[in-house]
């Protein structure tokens, strides 16, 4: 009998400020709807798992959803540690919470190094007129941290697949079936 393979596992950390909608782009993940506005803050962490399939094979994703109030925050350097991938998400209707994105990317890469996918997420595109962060403004910050940038809307619905579609592209080993792919031994 063959040896069943182990699912590859990959720990997804969530962080930025409260109210820019962590909570929100899992919960649309996970079973693809929206939460309510009355929705109530993240005590500490909260943790979902869900299996993602892949054009080429299958991953576990361990979904780590932080609280981003500052009483909280001793917490999380000990999530951010074993993580394979930071998702750092700003309200794009909030200048504040995009500012502080800086110093949720330099937690990461102190506690990580360089041995961690980041991505910044610019949520809430629904909140049109509300907008003050620029889609330009933010692939800017992301191309200068070095880190991957998307825009989303948890409550529309918008790019949040994408979101995970491209982190699950850049996950470890997917850079080499890919190229394998582009050499056509795939």
């Amino acid at each position: 009998m063959a040896p069943v393979s182990a699912l590859a596992k990959y720990k997804l950390v969530f962080l930025g400020d409260q109210s820019v909608g962590k909570t929100s782009i899992i919960t649309r993940f996970m079973y693809d709807k929206s939460t309510t506005p009355t929705r109530c803050a993240t005590i500490g962490i909260d943790f979902l798992s869900k299996t993602m399939y892949l054009e080429d094979r299958t991953v576990r994703l361990q979904l780590w959803d932080t609280a981003g109030q500052e009483r909280f925050r001793s917490l999380i350097p000990s999530y951010i540690r074993d993580s394979s991938v930071a998702v750092i998400v700003f309200d794009v209707a909030s200048r504040q919470s995009f500012l502080n994105t800086s110093k949720w990317i330099e937690e990461v890469r102190t506690e990580r190094g360089s041995d961690v996918i980041i991505v910044l997420v610019g949520n809430k595109t629904d909140l049109v007129d509300k907008r003050q962060v620029s889609i330009e403004e933010g692939e800017g910050k992301a191309k200068d941290l070095g880190v991957m940038f998307i825009e989303t809307s948890a409550k529309a619905g918008f790019n949040i697949k994408a979101l995970f579609r491209k982190i699950a592209a850049a996950l470890p080993g997917m850079e080499t079936l890919s190229s394998a792919k582009q050499e056509g031994h795939g």
